[in-house]
């Protein structure tokens, strides 16, 4: 059975869990928002949900028996996970899902997040799993996905855990029912920044000198904050990268706790985005509380930013290979680059009385920028004689984006 206006989707292994499936249903449509059920059990008995485990096993790309047919339950998991997944962007796009909400242990949960990692930012989406007091970032990753710790398992119902689930029933049919109203005369278009505490006032002055024609947003580059900007530009969803705090690729290259992935800054080089961008908090590279910092780093400088954060300053030879790396990508690049370098420092803590000045190792990232940075008409690599956190630097950043976008704009006409 398929649905044929948009609906809540109910999603979770009714084999198991169908009382508390069915209990979450009823509270929906209680509140107002039509729902649809949705099995994905992978013994394929029959079920009281609206469609059943086979019908969702039929949409796996090597068929329903991929995924019934064996005697394998870690391979039946990963196959019902994959068939929901292409059944929720399917059923999406053709305008039938106006939310979804899953409950699972360990199976159901690795089943269901990657169906909400396809549903479009800002549609409701909300996972009810008994690993949400722990590592979640695989079921959260870089999407709008809202968690709830059921605290007892998902094995019936019971005063708490009716509670509980009467509470992520509310939330869902609350999500849907009052969506945020869009501002339908807010045509500015979207830039996505980056910024660190160091960087911060750097970043919050550009923001301040565009925001009156520009829709500023801000992510903190802590290595999901950088992965998430450049998702939301592949989602076109950014019409600019304003990326001043690159600490991302440094903490690749080393292996900080801020540690984006090797593909940080390829979203603006693949769909040639126009890119303006500094080397903001290259300086350093971060770790957890002092004790977690790995002990081949124990005689390196170090900066207590708070009980949880270290910070240890980047050596000449580590911002050598980020440079050669933020180039090489920028090279890559068929939109507009304009790379500018904060010749006096790098971070908040990197200027003359603070713990990380070091003018001879920034010399080192701004030497491997030159040496392999390939200016272009379209490719320019700007150095000015200021700290990053000055007002003058901002304001050439701002004024960059504004020349920039200008032009493209004329272009697009």
């Amino acid at each position: 059975m398929i649905a044929d206006e948009a609906c809540v989707w109910v999603v979770g292994t009714f084999d198991t869990k169908a009382e508390e499936l069915c209990y979450l249903a009823t509270l929906i449509k209680q509140a107002g928002s039509p729902v649809f059920t949705v099995d994905i059990s992978t013994r394929g008995a029959p079920s009281q949900a609206d469609m059943s485990a086979t019908e969702v096993a039929s949409y796996h790309e090597s068929g329903a028996d991929h995924v019934l047919g064996g005697n394998d339950r870690g391979a039946a998991v990963i196959a019902m996970g994959q068939a929901l997944r292409r059944l929720v962007s399917a059923r999406q796009q053709a305008g039938a899902i106006s939310g979804l909400i899953g409950i699972g242990g360990s199976g159901g949960t690795s089943m269901i997040a990657p169906s909400l990692h396809v549903l479009p930012y800002g549609m409701p989406k909300l996972l009810v799993t008994t690993l949400a007091s722990g590592t979640v970032t695989p079921f959260v990753d870089v999407y709008d996905v809202m968690l709830l710790n059921p605290v007892t398992d998902l094995a019936g119902l019971n005063r708490l855990s009716r509670m509980i689930l009467a509470n992520a029933a509310h939330a869902i049919a609350g999500m849907v029912t009052h969506v945020a109203a869009q501002r339908l005369d807010d045509k500015r278009p979207a830039l996505g920044l980056t910024m660190f505490g160091v960087t911060t006032e750097c970043v919050q002055a550009v923001s301040h000198r565009l925001d009156a024609t520009y829709d500023c947003q801000v992510f903190h580059a802590n290595g999901m904050g950088g992965r998430t900007m450049e998702a939301l530009a592949r989602a076109g969803m950014l019409q600019a990268i304003v990326d001043v705090t690159t600490t991302e690729v440094g903490q690749h290259l080393v292996g900080g706790a801020c540690d984006a992935g090797p593909d940080r800054l390829a979203a603006a080089a693949e769909l040639g985005l126009p890119w303006i961008g500094s080397v903001g908090a290259l300086d350093m590279i971060n770790w957890g509380p002092r004790e977690t910092v790995p002990a081949r780093f124990s005689h390196r400088l170090f900066h207590v930013h708070n009980a949880q954060v270290t910070l240890m300053r980047s050596t000449a030879q580590e911002l050598d290979r980020a440079g050669e790396a933020i180039a090489t990508r920028l090279n890559q690049s068929r939109g507009v680059v304009h790379l500018l370098l904060p010749m006096k420092g790098l971070s908040a803590i990197d200027c003359p009385g603070q713990p990380f000045y070091d003018p001879e190792a920034n010399q080192a990232l701004f030497s491997a920028i030159d040496r392999h940075f390939v200016q272009t008409p379209t490719h320019r690599l700007e150095k000015l004689p200021l700290h990053i956190n000055e007002p003058e630097f901002s304001k050439a950043i701002a004024k960059t984006v504004q020349d920039v976008l200008a032009v493209e704009h004329r272009h697009s006409r």
